[in-house]
């Protein structure tokens, strides 16, 4: 990776997509110190401590701090994310968009340009919530029309610029704008997160239990980092055979190929699904300003994850065993409609493919969805190991961080794509610089 770099700083071009593509980190960062007008940030620490280990600490690891701090970048790029999400599952829904997606570079950039409106209107009824839920608590040092307004405006606006240098550094920087701008939120907070684990097991201990301790945390990380490649690299390929065909006085065909099914196919999507739907209603019941008591306050407490396995009271953690039964359901859900056996294996018909052993057709079909739910299963449950870890250590240890398995996989994929993408600039230059000679 560092050679990869090395070399691409050597190439002018490339350099200058590297340097373009750090001035704009730095310009989000800079964002990120800079508060909405006429809020309390002494409200907004006190609101959220008591929330730290839930959604509202994982909201905040990928908005890289903006959010506690209640920047004018609080929303970050949480809603283009959410709205192209939405997207998807309405490209399978929609025929018309599913249309507009086949029409190649032209229906492409359309569906682009709804996702933005269906961002910018996200964003709007998000910072709409925030700015009434939270500004009649407190948020607001002065709560009026004006003030609402603006606070309105700003988090809508700053959801906006960011999307918009999320595009900028793909057309104009290493590619891969939006997932940059999260990856480099998430990495933002790792020093922090970090510097606690150390200062609550490291420091100030006597000197063998701490060397224990740092042993241990590095080892931790190390080994999930592992556990993140190994799964996001994964993949089942199946071998697919062309038949040969005369086409006028020439043979063609007749060559191997294969379809990689990757382990983890839904990426870390089953996880914020999941996620979503445990803390909706403690988010609500935050946004609202109510505490729930007796009965619902049990539930509503086994649902927030930094309850989980915790020793005192062992009945939270069911919590997470309803947690790991949606990462899988949602694992198997947005694999279906993002992969469609009978149309691959149709595709494969139409082309003179097949799978050795398996005729073309229906059989065909049934053979990949076969495989493919097998493995579904192991890539999430791969993905349930890496997503409970944190948890675990949490309740155990009360070791609470930001970063967890859900930030690990999200920073590993977009850093291997983002070499990759550097890689083939590189071999693209090289041949031109030999085309021109």
């Amino acid at each position: 990776m560092l050679t990869t770099l090395r070399n691409a700083f050597k190439i002018r071009e490339i350099r200058q997509k590297l340097l373009f593509t750090f001035a704009m980190l730095v310009v989000i960062r800079i964002g990120s110190q800079l508060p909405v007008p006429g809020i309390s940030r002494t409200f907004v620490a006190d609101l959220f401590s008591q929330q730290a280990g839930g959604a509202i600490s994982f909201f905040d690891a990928i908005t890289g701090g903006s959010f506690i701090n209640m920047s004018i970048l609080a929303l970050n790029i949480s809603p283009y994310i959410t709205s192209s999400i939405i997207m998807q599952l309405l490209t399978i829904a929609i025929p018309k968009l599913e249309e507009l997606q086949r029409d190649g570079e032209d229906g492409r950039k359309k569906i682009a340009s709804i996702t933005r409106y269906v961002t910018v209107v996200l964003a709007l009824i998000q910072a709409t919530a925030m700015a009434v839920g939270f500004g009649r608590q407190g948020l607001l040092i002065q709560y009026n029309a004006l003030n609402v307004i603006t606070a309105i405006a700003a988090m809508t606006a700053g959801s906006a610029f960011l999307m918009w240098i999320g595009e900028r550094i793909t057309e104009n920087g290493i590619g891969n704008g939006i997932s940059i701008v999260l990856v480099i939120n998430i990495i933002s907070r790792i020093p922090s997160d970090l510097g606690n684990l150390f200062s609550q097991f490291v420091f100030g201990k006597p000197f063998a239990t701490a060397v224990l301790s740092a042993v241990v945390i590095i080892a931790i990380i190390v080994v999930m980092v592992i556990l993140v490649i190994i799964l996001n690299g994964g993949t089942r390929k199946i071998p697919v055979q062309y038949a040969q065909k005369v086409q006028g006085r020439k043979l063609v065909g007749g060559q191997s190929s294969s379809i990689p099914l990757k382990v983890n196919t839904a990426g870390v999507i089953p996880i914020i699904f999941a996620q979503s739907i445990m803390q909706f209603p403690l988010i609500i019941c935050t946004f609202i300003g109510i505490t729930p008591s007796g009965f619902w306050g049990e539930i509503l407490s086994g649902l927030n994850s930094q309850n989980w396995c915790n020793r005192a009271r062992p009945i939270y953690s069911l919590g997470m065993l309803l947690y790991i039964v949606l990462v899988i359901f949602f694992a198997y859900f947005y694999t279906s409609i993002t992969f469609n056996p009978l149309m691959v294996a149709d595709n494969m018909k139409r082309q003179g493919g097949f799978i050795p052993g398996i005729r073309p057709g229906k059989p065909t079909s049934d053979y990949l969805a076969k495989v493919l739910n097998y493995v579904i299963f192991i890539g999430a449950v791969g993905l349930t190991i890496i997503g409970i870890l944190p948890y675990v250590f949490n309740g155990l240890f009360k070791a609470s961080v930001s970063f967890g398995g859900t930030s690990l996989i999200i920073i590993v994929s977009v850093v291997l794509e983002t070499m990759k993408q550097i890689e083939s600039q590189m071999l693209v230059r090289n041949y031109k610089g030999f085309l021109n000679d």
